[in-house]
C-alpha cells in the first residue's frame, strides 16, 4: 500500500500556520481540528517546519507560559522529513521510527498534498495483516 491510496481513503485536509503566526494561535487550531501537529508554510505554500504538541510542551516547560505569544518559527521542528505520495507504508514506517517522528508531510511534484501519522500508518498495516490472516484462513478452510 502507498501514502496515495492513506490519502485518498482519510481525506488530504492540511492544517497549516505560518511561521509568524503566534503559538496560541497554533494551539487554537490544534484544539479546534482535534489534531495532534500543523504544517508550518512559508508564503510560497512550502512546507518549512512541523509543530506539534510535543514541540509546544517542551517549549512550555522551558519558558512558561509566555512563550504562547512567541512566534512559531521559534517553536516550530524546522525542516521537516517529507514523503513522496508514491512511498510505501514500510518506508514510512521505517522512517518515522529510525526519525522518531509522528507526522509526516506528503509532497507531489514540489505540491505539499497531505499529511501521514503513524497512527495512519499502523492503522493500515494492521488491516493489512488481517487481510492476509482471513485470506490465509480461508485458504486453509477450504
Amino acid at each position: 500500500m502507498k501514502v496515495s491510496e492513506i490519502l485518498r481513503s482519510k481525506g488530504d485536509a492540511i492544517y497549516s500556520v505560518s511561521p509568524d503566526q503566534r503559538i496560541s494561535d497554533a494551539v487554537s487550531l490544534l484544539n479546534e481540528k482535534n489534531i495532534g501537529a500543523v504544517v508550518v508554510k512559508d508564503d510560497a505554500g512550502k512546507p518549512v517546519g512541523i509543530l506539534s504538541e510535543r514541540d509546544i510542551v517542551r517549549k512550555l516547560g522551558k519558558e512558561g507560559a509566555g512563550v504562547l505569544s512567541v512566534m512559531v518559527s521559534l517553536c516550530m521542528t524546522p525542516d521537516p522529513v517529507t514523503c513522496g505520495n508514491e512511498a510505501t507504508l514500510d518506508e514510512v514506517l521505517n522512517l518515522m521510527t529510525k526519525r522518531r517522528i509522528r507526522h509526516m508531510p506528503v509532497v507531489f511534484e514540489s505540491n505539499l498534498v497531505g499529511i501521514v501519522t503513524i497512527g495512519d500508518v499502523v492503522k493500515r498495516k494492521i488491516d493489512l495483516a488481517e487481510q492476509e490472516a482471513a485470506s490465509l484462513r480461508e485458504y486453509i478452510a477450504s
